[in-house]
């Protein structure tokens, strides 16, 4: 991209080409670079975690750490991560009235993680990405309403 750069600066400067083609030309490529080959927004690499409300979430967790072999990292008395692979879950307490299980939300990884570019393709589809209190990723809503995250891979 550098050396593309410095060919079109070099004809801008020695009169091959306008103002307008140059930046015409530098628009063409930054899309170029920007968009991924096969024409998705981004690539999901992984899982990052999944976060789970359960009734009595010490029984969840001691029950998928002893049946899948899932680490317990961390766990501060409300709710406890796991992890498996490159991947995690958090349990924590219900905030159902009547206590029980749900998904609150799906985290994904993606690939080429660079936030301004990340935020600005989610505005550009019509969300209102949601930062929530990292920097590493931002939360969103899929067609149906459901909340999902999409993470960098320094999101633990």
């Amino acid at each position: 991209m550098e050396q593309l750069i410095s060919n079109l600066l070099g004809a801008f400067e020695q009169g091959k080409m306008s103002r307008r083609q140059l930046v015409s030309a530098l628009a063409t490529a930054a899309a170029a670079v920007a968009a991924p080959v096969d024409g998705t927004a981004f690539h999901a690499t992984a899982v990052n975690h999944i976060s789970y409300g359960v009734k009595d979430y010490a029984r969840t967790r001691d029950f998928y750490a002893g049946l899948l072999g899932m680490k317990v990292n961390r766990d501060d008395g409300k709710q406890a991560y796991l992890t498996f692979g490159d991947s995690s879950m958090i349990v924590r307490k219900s905030t159902k009235p009547d206590a029980s299980p749900f998904v609150d939300h799906l985290a994904f990884t993606i690939s080429d993680w660079d936030r301004p570019v990340v935020e600005a393709e989610l505005k550009r589809r019509g969300m209102s990405p949601n930062p929530g209190n990292d920097q590493f990723s931002f939360l969103v809503k899929d067609p149906d309403g459901y909340t999902f995250q999409i993470c960098s891979k320094e999101m633990k």
